[in-house]
C-alpha cells in the first residue's frame, strides 16, 4: 500500500468521525449559531475566501444535504483510525501524530465546550518552541468538523488552527458591535485598515494574512497563560463541565480560567503591556464576548483611560484586580468540585449559584 493510500483511509475515517460528532452534538447550538457555522464549514469545503459569500439557495440546499447525513450517522461509534495497517483509538492523538511525524500533517481530537467531540488534520505550516513549550501553526487543514477551537494545547503542545483565526477575524470584524467599535478601529489603526470611523473592506481582503500572522501571538500567549496558572485545578473544571455540559457553570468557569491564563504575570496582558503592543491590547478589548465583559469589567474602564492618554499602567492596574477577583473564585470553585461528588446536581448548582453567579450579577438571588 503505497503512502497517499494509506492517509486516505487514515483522513476517510476522520471524515466519519466528524459527521458522527456533528450529528450528534450540534443542538448544542442556537439556530442562529448553527447556520453561522455551517456557513463557514460550507465555505472551507468549497476552499472559499471569508468574505466570499455563497448564494442562500445553495448553501440551505448544502445545510440540507448534511442534516440528512446527520440523520443517517448519529447513533453510529466513533471509527478507530487506519495508518499503515495499524489501528487507533481515535483520540489517542499522541500515537497518531507520531506515526505522522515524517508526513507533514497534524492530528487532533478533544472535546470542546458543551463537551463537543472536535476532530481535525491539517498541514503543518511551521512549528517552533515558545518558552520552552513546543508550538505547532496549522495551515490548510483537510478535514475538520463544524466546531473546533482556534488554539489549544494537546500533548503538552500549543497548536493553533490559523484558518480558523482567518475566519474568525474577518467575521468579528463583520459584526463591530458598538461595544468593541472604538478598540477595533483603534487595533485597526495600526494596520492602516481604518478609512475615518470605518473599516476599509478591500485593504481588510488585501491585508487579513498580515494581521492574523501578526496577531495570532494573542492565542498562543494565552494558551500559554493556561499551562503556567495553577490557580484552578484542571480537574475542578473537567469535573463541573462534564457534570453541567453546556450550562452557565461551564461557560462561567471556562471564561474565570481564561481571565486566570490572561492576567498571569507572565500571561498574555502582561507581555502586551511589556511590549506596548496597541493593536493586541485594542482586539483583546474588541473580543471581550458578553460574559467576559460582565467578568472582566476592569478593563473596559481601563481601556477608555488608556485610549485617552496612552497610559498602559490602566491596563496594569486593571490586570492586577481582576487576578486577585478571580483568585477568590478560583479557590471557591475547586472548594465546590471536591464536594460535588456527594451532592445532588440541585445542590452542587445551589453553592455555585451562590458563591459564584449571585456576587458576580449572573443571577438573581433567590427569595429563599
Amino acid at each position: 500500500m503505497n503512502s497517499s493510500n494509506i492517509y486516505e483511509a487514515f483522513l476517510n475515517d476522520i471524515r466519519f468521525n466528524c459527521e458522527v460528532s456533528d450529528a450528534r452534538d450540534h443542538g448544542i447550538y442556537s439556530m442562529c449559531m448553527m447556520i453561522l457555522r455551517l456557513r463557514n464549514l460550507y465555505k472551507w469545503e468549497k476552499n472559499l475566501e471569508p468574505w466570499h459569500e455563497p448564494e442562500p439557495s445553495v448553501l440551505l440546499d448544502w445545510i440540507e444535504t448534511k442534516e440528512h447525513l446527520w440523520h443517517q450517522c448519529a447513533d453510529n461509534k466513533y471509527r478507530d483510525l487506519s495508518l499503515g495497517g495499524i489501528r487507533f483509538d481515535p483520540f489517542a492523538t499522541c500515537e497518531a501524530n507520531t506515526f505522522l511525524a515524517d508526513s507533514g500533517l497534524f492530528y487532533g481530537a478533544g472535546y470542546g465546550r458543551a463537551m463537543k467531540t472536535v476532530f481535525f488534520v491539517g498541514e503543518i505550516r511551521n512549528s517552533s518552541v515558545v518558552q520552552e513549550v513546543p508550538l505547532v501553526v496549522i495551515g490548510r487543514e483537510l478535514v475538520r468538523e463544524m466546531a473546533g477551537a482556534m488554539a489549544f494545547v494537546q500533548d503538552g503542545v500549543i497548536v493553533v488552527r490559523r484558518d480558523l483565526l482567518r475566519f474568525f477575524f474577518w467575521d468579528q470584524l463583520q459584526e463591530m458591535r458598538s461595544s468593541c467599535r472604538r478598540p477595533f478601529l483603534y487595533a485597526l489603526d495600526s494596520y492602516g485598515l481604518r478609512t475615518g470611523d470605518k473599516l476599509d473592506q478591500q485593504r481588510l481582503k488585501q491585508r487579513l494574512d498580515t494581521v492574523v500572522d501578526q496577531e495570532m501571538d494573542m492565542f498562543v500567549y494565552h494558551e500559554l497563560g493556561e499551562k503556567l496558572d495553577k490557580s484552578l485545578a484542571p480537574a475542578s473544571l473537567q469535573t463541573l463541565v462534564r457534570r453541567f455540559p453546556g450550562s452557565v457553570t461551564e461557560f462561567v468557569v471556562r471564561a474565570i480560567k481564561d481571565l486566570l491564563a490572561d492576567t498571569h504575570p507572565e500571561g498574555l496582558l502582561a507581555r502586551f503591556i511589556d511590549g506596548r503592543r496597541h493593536s493586541g491590547i485594542g482586539f483583546y478589548v474588541g473580543f471581550l464576548d458578553g460574559l467576559r465583559e460582565k467578568l472582566f469589567p476592569e478593563i473596559v474602564s481601563a481601556w477608555n483611560q488608556f485610549a485617552a492618554g496612552g497610559d498602559w499602567n490602566h491596563i496594569e492596574q486593571a490586570r492586577v484586580a481582576s487576578r486577585k477577583k478571580c483568585l477568590i473564585l478560583a479557590e471557591k470553585i475547586d472548594t465546590i468540585a471536591h464536594r460535588s461528588s456527594f451532592l445532588a446536581d440541585s445542590a452542587v448548582q445551589e453553592e455555585l449559584a451562590k458563591e459564584i453567579l449571585v456576587p458576580l450579577g449572573l443571577k438573581e438571588k433567590s427569595a429563599g
